[in-house]
């Protein structure tokens, strides 16, 4: 128990020591910037030209140009490349790609269409004599229908073979009935002489057999036409019917099935020949990919290897060469088929809005000392450049086409430039440098000089070059702003409010040192207050504070530390606000 108050005493201690200490520096910074103006960093308000440009790096490539891509499917290997910067005539030979194996697939692929023609010539034998033989089979069908329709009308047509019959039968009945009453009268005259003795009883017998012989025949007559009407005509008109409606049902299953016959020979020629035409496709796919093996130029121009030209964020990009495998659809080279040039940079998109199509561009070129050339911002990328956003998913740039005034003959693809593209030219403004201005609550504020103190002043402000800033009004030539405007000036809430509280008794900001500022924009004061210099503006530009250089430090300077929550904050130079 003793032990624990002791320790605590013994914080208690510490705690007072460093309070007592860091008040006491403190009370010594302050009294030492008292009264001394010339540590304050200063800038006097200036009217005169003014420029508003954005500058970008970038790289010269060909306007008009042939891009040269491998066409073979998958993987391939580089036999051959012509040297990079060829002068080249249309038609000449680019590189060279393995295609021993398309080779191989070719005399293969030969074999199959052979195969598939011999085939496709075997079904539309077999389909000739599938159609014949369906014919023949249909002509004996509808024959066989036709004889039995003949026999048909042979049987029941007027003189046919039943009204024959029937003819024949009652002709028949005729005769019988006519020889049965002959007979009668022989047997009557018969009997007649017989019972007068004139004839024998043998012959009475003989009258008598002849009689009953004659009625016996007149009975079988018409029974046989009996017979022939109520049997033999249904019997046989029965069957020549079936025959008939047998015969056509004969003739449509033939049709039927020779039509489907017919039919599966067609499949089987069409099978086959759409096979052959499926290996003739192959084999003029394979013979195409070998003559694209050979990569000839579609037009005059230069040899540009794709590697050179593109480069790699990785940087590690080995250029064009023999022995490399390629994929489908590579990039292998760069043909430009003109002299006209163009300039790629990437431009950030705080300058977005700032950056308009048609907007003059003044363009150098790190090989080319001494010239400067003009050209106009021809197209903006509708979307942020991936590969950066892939790298860093915070970093948004927009790819920015600029096409070079005169034919570029000097120039050569991937040289590395510098794009100044020119929003606006003021020619006669008032300006300041852009970290004088900060922004407390909604009004871009700056801080003038009144004697030995500074009071705040809200401005009107336009474009800024990251450099200097457009100041439309509040602000006139000679007067005196301070450069370094105090990031925390936690008690001041309105226009006007005086200095002294915050900079201490004189008016001016407290900290070591007399260095004086060293010029205007990101450039930062050569010492002064000891503080980092700060990139300072209206709001809009998005560009982070803090990131001018640090000053070269007077003696007892101390950085700035981060202003406390709903302090006034600063802001990059950028476009106006609203």
């Amino acid at each position: 128990m003793t032990a624990g108050k002791s320790k605590l005493i013994r914080v208690i201690v510490v705690v007072a020591v460093v309070v007592v200490v860091v008040t006491a520096a403190a009370f010594k910074l302050v009294k030492a910037g008292a009264g001394d103006m010339a540590d304050a960093p200063t800038f006097v308000v200036k009217k005169g030209p003014l420029t508003i440009s954005i500058n970008e790096s970038g790289t010269i490539k060909a306007r008009d140009l042939e891009i040269i891509k491998s066409e073979l499917e998958g993987m391939s290997t580089v036999l051959w490349v012509i040297e990079e910067a060829t002068h080249v005539k249309k038609g000449d030979v680019l590189v060279e790609l393995d295609a021993s194996n398309l080779e191989d697939s070719k005399i293969d692929q030969q074999t199959l269409v052979q195969d598939s023609d011999t085939s496709a010539i075997t079904a539309r034998g077999a389909l000739d004599v599938g159609e014949n033989q369906a014919q023949a089979d249909i002509d004996i069908a509808q024959l066989t229908l036709d004889f039995a329709k003949l026999d048909l009308e042979k049987y029941t047509g007027a003189d046919g073979e039943y009204e024959t019959a029937k003819t024949e039968a009652e002709a028949q009945i005729s005769l019988s009935e006519e020889e049965l009453e002959k007979a009668r009268e022989e047997l009557k005259w018969a009997k007649t002489l017989a019972g007068e003795k004139y004839i024998s009883s043998t012959e009475l017998k003989t009258a008598e057999l002849a009689y009953n012989k004659a009625d016996l025949n007149v009975k079988l007559a018409r029974n046989r036409l009996r017979l022939l009407k109520d049997f033999t005509y249904k019997r046989q008109l029965a069957q020549l019917n079936s025959d008939v409606s047998q015969a056509e049902m004969a003739l449509e299953r033939t049709k039927t099935s020779s039509a489907a016959s017919v039919v599966q020979f067609k499949a089987r020629l069409l099978s086959a020949e759409s096979k052959l035409e499926r290996e003739k496709i192959k084999l003029a796919k394979i013979e195409d990919q070998i003559k694209k093996a050979t990569v000839i130029a579609p037009a005059d121009g230069m040899v540009v290897y794709a590697s050179s030209a593109k480069g790699s964020w990785r940087g590690n990009q080995e250029p064009l060469q023999e022995g490399e495998s390629v994929h489908e659809r590579e990039e292998l080279i760069y043909l430009p088929t003109s002299d006209a040039v163009k300039a790629e940079v990437k431009v950030h998109e705080s300058s977005m809005e700032k950056v308009k199509e048609g907007l003059l561009v003044i363009v150098t070129v790190d090989a080319v000392q001494g010239k400067t050339y003009t050209g106009k911002v021809e197209k903006i990328a509708l979307l942020p450049d991936a590969q950066s956003m892939w790298m860093n998913p915070d970093l948004k740039i927009y790819a920015t086409e600029i096409y070079l005034d005169g034919d570029g003959k000097d120039l050569r693809t991937g040289m590395s430039c510098r794009a100044e593209i020119i929003v606006a030219h003021y020619e006669d403004v008032v300006f300041i440098p852009v970290q004088a201005v900060v922004r407390i609550g909604n009004q871009q504020t700056v801080y003038v000089r009144q004697g030995r103190k500074f009071v705040e002043r809200n401005v009107e402000v336009g474009l800024d070059n990251n450099s200097m800033i457009h100041i439309k009004s509040g602000l006139e030539p000679g007067e005196v702003v301070l450069m370094t405007p105090p990031l925390a000036p936690a008690e001041l809430t309105r226009p006007g409010a005086e200095m002294e509280n915050i900079f201490g008794p004189g008016g001016l900001p407290t900290g070591g040192g007399s260095g004086k500022p060293q010029g205007t924009g990101d450039q930062p004061g050569a010492g002064g207050s000891g503080r980092p210099g700060q990139m300072r503006g209206p709001a809009g530009s998005g560009r982070p504070a803090g990131s001018g250089a640090p000053g070269a430090g007077g003696a007892g300077g101390a950085g700035r530390q981060r202003p406390p929550q709903g302090a006034p904050r600063r802001s990059g130079g950028g476009r106006p606000p609203g």
